[in-house]
């Protein structure tokens, strides 16, 4: 058993042949996060994933929302063919987005080694932000930042009520006759209940030559039944329980 103490924060890592569990205060088990996962990946959660996710969840900045965002974003992972640790790295990278810091900031703190990298190596700044900006644009970077975008009828609807306030106050106080109207109308059309959608299907047959020789066909042969019993060479039983011999006529063409 490995004892890892942070500042905040205690980890105990332990590991068997049968099973792995990670557990911190603000950590995740391997439990909960295959419970979210899609079954198909639950075979690749293995120890050193825990191990990432609870050391992600000991960094001061963005152990509190990083938790929460990696449960809440697993359906992105439907979406294609990506690895679990890049899920992590996404997770991660967006999180601290969400937290104010600029992609660079962000980017940073997400692959502090691989900035590292890049610096030992002689890149200069301009290199370092092409790399950010690569990353940035990455699909699965893309489609995570997605699920945090809030719509504008949701993140303005104190906005939308402070309309209608002022559009009631206006049809109650103004002494413009117009303003009034104009006000009670707009609040007519902006609350007015949804209009129920009645969708009316047209099914019909087309009455094309086919349909009409049959037709032609089926009549005729009623009236000879009905001659037959009338003269009485054949039952109605007898005819109930006759075959009728479709003949096939080939035509030649014209």
């Amino acid at each position: 058993m490995v004892d890892i103490q942070s500042n905040k924060d205690r980890a105990i890592v332990t590991n068997d042949t049968k099973s792995t569990s990670v557990i911190n205060r603000n950590g995740l088990s391997k439990e909960e996060f295959l419970n979210a996962l899609p079954k198909q990946m639950h075979s690749r959660v293995g120890v050193e994933v825990m191990r990432k996710i609870n050391d992600t969840l000991t960094e001061p900045d963005v152990r509190y929302n990083f938790r929460e965002n990696l449960i809440s974003y697993v359906s992105v992972l439907k979406a294609g063919r990506f690895k679990l640790s890049s899920y992590l790295d996404a997770v991660k990278y967006v999180s601290f987005k969400l937290l104010g810091f600029n992609n660079q900031e962000a980017f940073s703190k997400t692959f502090p080694n691989r900035v590292a990298t890049l610096i030992l190596e002689g890149s200069d700044d301009k290199k370092i932000s092409a790399h950010v900006a690569m990353y940035n644009k990455n699909k699965l970077v893309n489609l995570i930042w997605e699920q945090t975008l809030i719509p504008s009828y949701v993140l303005n609807a104190d906005r939308y009520q402070q309309a209608i306030n002022v559009q009631t106050e206006l049809m109650l106080t103004a002494k413009s006759e117009m303003v009034r109207s104009n006000a009670a109308t707009a609040i007519l059309v902006h609350l007015a209940p949804p209009e129920v959608t009645k969708i009316e299907l047209d099914i019909g047959i087309k009455q094309d030559d086919t349909i009409e020789a049959l037709k032609n066909v089926t009549n005729e042969l009623a009236k000879v039944q009905q001659q037959k019993i009338a003269n009485k060479t054949m039952s109605a039983k007898e005819i109930a329980h006759s075959t009728i011999v479709v003949e096939h006529i080939a035509q030649a063409d014209a």
